[in-house]
C-alpha cells in the first residue's frame, strides 16, 4: 500500500526535494508516525526489535504557515529512553527523529568497521560491547601501523604521531579499554554497566572520526577543489 503524501511546503524547488528524500527516506525503510514507532534498535539501548510507544503528539508551524510539521514523542519499554519524530503528514513516514539511529562511516577499514557495528550494536549488554569496541579500536590503531603494545600505550603514540590530539589521547584514560576484563571475567574488575559501555564505544566512533573519517572528507575536498581549478 503506497502512504506516500506532498506535505504543505509552497515553493517548487522544497516540493521537488520533498519528493526526492520521500524517496531515500522509503528505500531505507524509514517508520511511520503511528502509534509505535517501528525500528530495528532502540536509538538508545540498541536492544533488536525494540517496543516503542507514543507518548503524546503535536503539530508545529513557522511563522508564515509554510512549514508545518507533525510530531511524535516516544519512549522504549526496555530502557525508557525518549525518541523525538516528525512527519510532514499525520501517521506518515518519519522525516527525521531524534535521537537518530548511528550509522558506521564507510571509510572506515572492513574489519574496524565489523567491530565497531557490532560494538554499537551491543549496547544493551555492556560486557561484549565493550570488548568489540577495544577489538575495534585495536584493528583502526593497526591500520596505522601501530601494532605493538596495549591500547593505551598504542592511542599515546597515535597522539605524539599526531594522529589524533592530546586530549583525544586523555580521554582514552577515562573510558574502559581493557579486553582482558571482559574476556577473563577478572575477580578484581567490576562489571560494566551502560554508561561505562556507552563511553568506550562513544570513544571508539571518535576514534574512527580522527583516523578515517575526517582525512577522507579532507582528500575529497582537495579533490573536488583541484578539479574545479583545472
Amino acid at each position: 500500500m503506497n502512504r506516500i503524501k506532498m506535505h504543505p511546503f509552497k515553493t517548487q524547488n522544497v516540493t521537488a526535494y520533498s519528493a526526492a528524500l520521500c524517496t531515500s527516506k522509503k528505500n531505507k525503510k524509514m517508520p511511520y508516525l503511528e502509534s509505535h514507532l517501528i525500528l530495528e534498535r532502540c536509538p538508545h539501548c540498541r536492544v533488536a526489535n525494540p517496543n516503542i510507544v507514543q507518548l503524546t503528539n503535536f503539530s508545529t508551524n513557522s511563522f508564515d504557515n509554510s512549514n508545518l510539521r507533525y510530531w511524535a514523542v516516544y519512549s522504549c519499554k526496555r530502557c525508557g529512553g525518549a525518541i523525538t519524530a516528525f512527519s510532514f503528514n499525520k501517521e506518515d513516514f518519519v522525516q527525521e527523529m531524534y535521537p537518530s539511529e548511528i550509522s558506521i562511516d564507510d571509510n572506515i577499514p572492513e574489519k574496524a568497521r565489523a567491530f565497531l557495528t557490532q560494538a554499537v550494536d551491543s549496547l544493551h549488554a555492556p560486557s561484549g560491547a565493550i570488548m568489540l569496541a577495544a577489538s575495534a579500536i585495536d584493528s583502526m590503531l593497526k591500520e596505522k601501523g601501530l601494532k605493538d603494545g596495549k591500547l593505551y600505550g598504542r592511542i599515546n603514540k597515535a597522539a605524539e604521531k599526531h594522529l589524533i590530539t592530546e586530549s583525544m589521547a586523555q580521554w582514552a584514560h577515562e573510558v574502559r579499554l581493557d579486553a582482558n576484563d571482559e574476556r577473563h571475567a577478572d575477580d578484581n574488575a567490576e562489571l560494566p554497566d551502560g554508561k561505562a559501555a556507552k563511553k568506550t564505544v562513544d570513544f571508539a566512533l571518535a576514534l574512527a572520526e580522527f583516523l578515517f573519517i575526517i582525512p577522507s572528507k579532507i582528500e575529497r575536498g582537495i579533490k573536488n577543489a583541484s578539479e574545479k581549478d583545472t
